[in-house]
């Protein structure tokens, strides 16, 4: 209180600007673990945890951009109430500000990048199960042709079906059956599709 009003409020800004180095560091912190999850083993909360993130560097930039503005401002020589050897002082806040404001925006990028990475590997391992799911498909589509036409109840038929229902026909649509997935599973294998 003794060097004037314009000192104490230098002291008031260092202190905010500092308490707001120590945020900018536990969010950096947290943007890193979350990175971490994002490669290691992403889940739902992971998402809401990268939109939190967002939006508190969001509030942040809103709160340090003002801050940064009055700071030059004070830093200039605008206002009365602050003595030239005071100026100082307030461009040295200053500069933490438009650090901090930096950092922040570096922030908010590895956030995005950290949420188009999420992105990716989630389309990615959906990818995988879509790929499981259509050779699954692809292998059991010939066996239901096969069981639904040859499982039709013919009533009272038209022609004489003893070569169609025997032993050897039996065997052949059995090993048909077999055969037809084994050799789709092979070909797919060969052209790497599994």
């Amino acid at each position: 209180m003794e060097r004037g009003a314009g000192y104490l409020l230098h002291r008031l800004a260092d202190e905010l600007a500092t308490n707001t180095m120590i945020v900018v560091e536990e969010v950096d912190a947290a943007i890193d673990a979350i990175e971490e999850q994002v490669f290691g083993h992403p889940t739902p909360s992971t998402l809401q945890e990268i939109f939190t993130m967002k939006r508190a560097l969001l509030r942040l930039r809103r709160t340090i951009g003002p801050q940064r503005e009055a700071l030059n401002k004070l830093a200039r020589g605008d206002f009365a109430v602050v003595r030239s050897d005071d100026q100082i002082y307030f461009r040295d806040v200053y500069d933490h500000l438009v650090r901090l404001h930096e950092i922040s925006e570096n922030l908010r990028d590895l956030v995005g990048s950290a949420l188009d990475s999420y992105l990716s590997v989630v389309n990615n391992r959906m990818n995988e199960v879509m790929k499981v799911l259509t050779v699954i498909t692809t292998l059991f589509m010939p066996l239901s042709f096969l069981a639904g036409f040859f499982g039709m109840n013919f009533f009272q038929p038209t022609v004489p079906l003893a070569a169609w229902t025997g032993r050897t026909a039996f065997w052949l649509m059995l090993a048909a059956m077999i055969l037809s997935p084994l050799g789709m599973a092979i070909f797919m294998g060969r052209r790497r599709w599994l």
